[in-house]
């Protein structure tokens, strides 16, 4: 950074919508700081400084990439007329240590057969979060993926157009969806910004995921697990969960072009098949994983993600980053469908949507941490 100080021009009400933005830490990331977003998210009208402006986008690209969570300390005052308290964090000294693990990966075919079986291999780090409670993190490798549900796909929807193409820069991402024990573990760390129920869910379970969490209580989870580790967690962007999900694959599901209850745990649509009826949740990992080493990206619940609803992807974002611009911040996205829901609204281009405040016995979430 430059010796210029454009905090010292900046006035109070800016000051503090960065400093609370911070405090959530998901609105903003390194990838998605740029002069549209910071426009639009500390309401500031058009720019009668540009180098102002610049200046202002770099120091919170700065901040950010400093690795700050809701730990509270004094923070020297931006402007001098202003003196705030925030909460920032101390980042992690090192990077974690990863470690391999063995997976096998399923295909089928159209009908759901089986056409091959293969062992693979990721990369992964632990949080210990309790005596006996862990999270186990994937390493997502960078890359570039077509986003969206083309034309020809059955049962696609507009909302899932236009196609576009995304770059990716590698993450971590949950190796499950947040389970019960692990939510029990951070939901009894100090409260950040709001109370977090120890035991929300319809289906009980150590090891089933969390589920009738609101947004906002997603939200909570990670400010409290990036508190305790001194790591940014939060929850996927759109894109970040597409990739994830499809872990370089192109069909509809990362199995193939369709999934069964050998695969997934959904709701069975075709009457004429034998049908497995769970109505419920079931354990992580009891199905296969993808190419990268998720488990459960399809059905079980329904995952909350960052970004505000778009009714489509007409000026998405190229990079991966949380789609906050000109989308409706009433609903937030959802994906990769429930234990309640048929195959289609388990595909892996399928977006669904809800108030952040509901929660509901399909809706679960995991984390994703950027080192």
């Amino acid at each position: 950074m430059t010796n210029n100080q454009p905090g010292d021009k900046l006035n109070p009400k800016i000051q503090q919508q960065l400093l609370n933005h911070l405090v959530v830490g998901r609105d903003l990331t390194v990838g998605n700081i740029n002069q549209q977003n910071i426009t639009q998210i500390f309401q500031l009208g058009t720019p009668d400084q540009p180098e102002l402006m610049r200046l202002f986008v770099e120091f919170v690209k700065v901040i950010t990439d400093a690795g700050y969570t809701p730990e509270i300390h004094k923070v020297p005052p931006l402007n001098p007329t202003a003196s705030l308290d925030a909460a920032v964090i101390t980042p992690q000294s090192s990077t974690p240590t990863t470690s391999t693990f063995e997976f096998e990966v399923v295909t089928v075919n159209a009908q759901g057969r089986e056409t091959k079986r293969s062992r693979k291999q990721a990369q992964s780090f632990v949080e210990i979060l309790g005596d006996t409670v862990k999270l186990e993190m994937v390493s997502i490798p960078d890359g570039k993926f077509t986003m969206g549900a083309p034309q020809e796909e059955s049962e696609s929807r507009e909302d899932e157009r236009p196609r576009h193409i995304v770059t990716v820069k590698s993450f971590f991402m949950g190796r499950y969806p947040i389970t019960q024990a692990q939510w029990r573990a951070i939901a009894s760390l100090p409260k950040i910004k709001h109370d977090l129920h120890p035991d929300p869910s319809r289906f009980k379970g150590d090891n089933r995921p969390v589920e009738r969490v609101s947004w906002y209580d997603a939200e909570e989870f990670c400010d409290r697990l990036s508190n305790q580790t001194g790591r940014i967690y939060r929850l996927p962007s759109e894109a970040e969960w597409e990739y994830a999900c499809r872990a370089r694959t192109a069909t509809p599901f990362h199995f193939g072009a369709t999934i069964t209850t050998n695969l997934a745990n959904f709701c069975q649509q075709d009457q004429s098949m034998n049908k497995v009826e769970r109505k419920q949740t079931t354990d992580v990992g009891s199905f296969p994983a993808n190419a990268f080493g998720l488990y459960e990206m399809h059905g079980n619940v329904c995952e909350w993600c960052a970004d505000n609803r778009h009714e489509d992807y007409q000026d998405a974002p190229s990079d991966c980053s949380v789609w906050v611009i000109n989308g409706n911040s009433e609903y937030r996205i959802l994906r990769g469908g429930s234990w309640d829901c048929f195959p289609t609204f388990c595909r892996c281009t399928y977006r669904s949507f809800e108030n952040p405040q509901v929660k509901d016995k399909e809706f679960g979430f995991r984390v994703v941490c950027c080192i």
